[in-house]
């Protein structure tokens, strides 16, 4: 099997940094803020370059669609294993305006022109929490699909073999090629990208596209009403033993009795 991967990246605000609603409530603050890659996309990104490892495929490519900060994130991909990338590039102030939608619409046109057989995204990017690429670019290229991956395997006879956690256990699928999939937590544990590696990520290609060009319409499908911060929990209270905690939960109403 000698497959070509497309792999979903999406740069969003850094995991370990404290977001901060805007004044306005219309969003986050994201100026001057440390940006990296989505962690599920790096998970998805680790297991399109294990498999080229495994001779399971020839090429790995990363795709974004974002502004031009963007290729920071398309050059750390690299520096962890993709042979190449597109980028589909908007202006920085449209950037907020991008759903799942216009991504999904992108990778369909790439993917298209290009002729990749695996497609593989984060089950959900950590800013917008949508879990809907993977989903609505399944239905856009009419291709199966298997979400919320834990394993992935060779299937043989053009399949791949998929694990997904779910409620009650595992659920295994096997999925005809080409598929759409999209990496959970413990699909594995991303690499580092090493020093030699970011230097070799600099001379790799790059491509970039105007979204125009591929005849994409970033209009919005929906309007953010309001963006705010989670309420403040109340301080707790501790109880000398069970029967003191049972006197509280009756007295706020919790136990009847």
């Amino acid at each position: 099997m000698s497959l070509r991967i497309l792999v979903g990246v999406k740069r969003v605000v850094d995991f370990a940094v404290k977001v901060r609603v805007k004044p306005d409530k219309t969003g986050v603050v994201t100026d001057g803020v440390q940006h990296s890659m989505n962690p599920f996309d790096e998970i998805a990104l680790e297991e399109a370059v294990k498999m080229k490892e495994k001779k399971l495929a020839s090429e790995v490519v990363a795709f974004t669609l974002g502004g031009p900060k963007s290729q920071e994130t398309l050059r750390n991909a690299m520096a962890k294993g993709a042979d190449k990338a597109i980028h589909v590039e908007i202006p920085e102030g449209d950037v907020a305006k991008v759903e799942p939608l216009h991504v999904a619409q992108a990778i369909q046109k790439v993917v298209e022109k290009e002729k990749f057989d695996v497609v593989f995204v984060g089950k959900q990017a950590i800013d917008d929490d949508a879990s809907q690429t993977g989903p609505l670019l399944a239905g856009l290229l009419d291709w199966p699909q298997a979400l919320y991956a834990s394993k992935v395997e060779d299937g043989g006879s053009g399949t791949l073999k998929v694990t997904r956690e779910i409620d009650g256990g595992l659920d295994t699928i096997k999925v005809k090629l080409p598929a759409v999939l999209s990496a959970d937590l413990r699909l594995n544990e991303p690499r580092y990208a090493t020093l030699p590696n970011i230097m070799k990520a600099k001379k790799k290609p790059l491509d970039k596209i105007a979204a125009k060009d591929l005849g994409i319409d970033l209009t919005p499908q929906t309007k953010i009403l309001e963006v705010a911060e989670p309420p403040v929990r109340k301080a707790g209270g501790f109880v000398a033993d069970v029967p003191e905690l049972v006197q509280k939960l009756k007295e706020k109403g919790f136990v009847k009795g």
